[in-house]
């Protein structure tokens, strides 16, 4: 595993302890000023600093009742320069508020940029697989 590699490892490692810890703050600062999203929640997509508000986290954090688990499991990195590209699934878990237990697995991909302060992610994709039989629900009950 070369230095950069690792570094996208610890990278990715820290947002994933960050949600643990119900640290806005901290997941936002592995994401660049020019980051696009593609999330599980609506909209379609947040570009820049609408993506990196760390109140709406904030917000998304206070649905759950104590703390969550996110790990990006197994991702497999592609490197190019100062680009990289990371994929594999994530394992979201918790007691989401007047849910119950959440325990859902799904894809998630990241684009990063190396800058000067480092790996930084500028893209990130997640999403659910959708059944294919018509009734255009996700397919949120999948292990791997």
């Amino acid at each position: 595993m070369t230095t950069d590699e690792s570094d996208i490892r610890d990278l990715l490692t820290k947002r994933d302890d960050a949600l643990a810890r119900g640290d806005a703050a901290a997941v936002v600062a592995t994401t660049d000023p020019d980051i696009v999203s593609f999330d599980l929640q609506p909209p379609l997509r947040l570009i820049g600093a609408a993506a990196r508000d760390p109140a709406d986290l904030d917000a998304w954090l206070a649905t759950w009742d104590g703390p969550i688990t996110s790990r990006f499991t197994d991702p497999v990195i592609h490197m190019s320069g100062d680009l990289a590209v990371a994929h594999g699934l994530t394992n979201l878990r918790g007691d989401k508020k007047d849910q119950g237990s959440v325990d859902a697995w799904f894809r998630s991909s990241f684009v990063l940029v190396r800058r000067a302060s480092g790996w930084r992610i500028v893209h990130e994709h997640h999403s659910f697989p959708m059944k294919m039989d018509g009734s255009n629900l996700v397919a949120s009950d999948l292990k791997p």
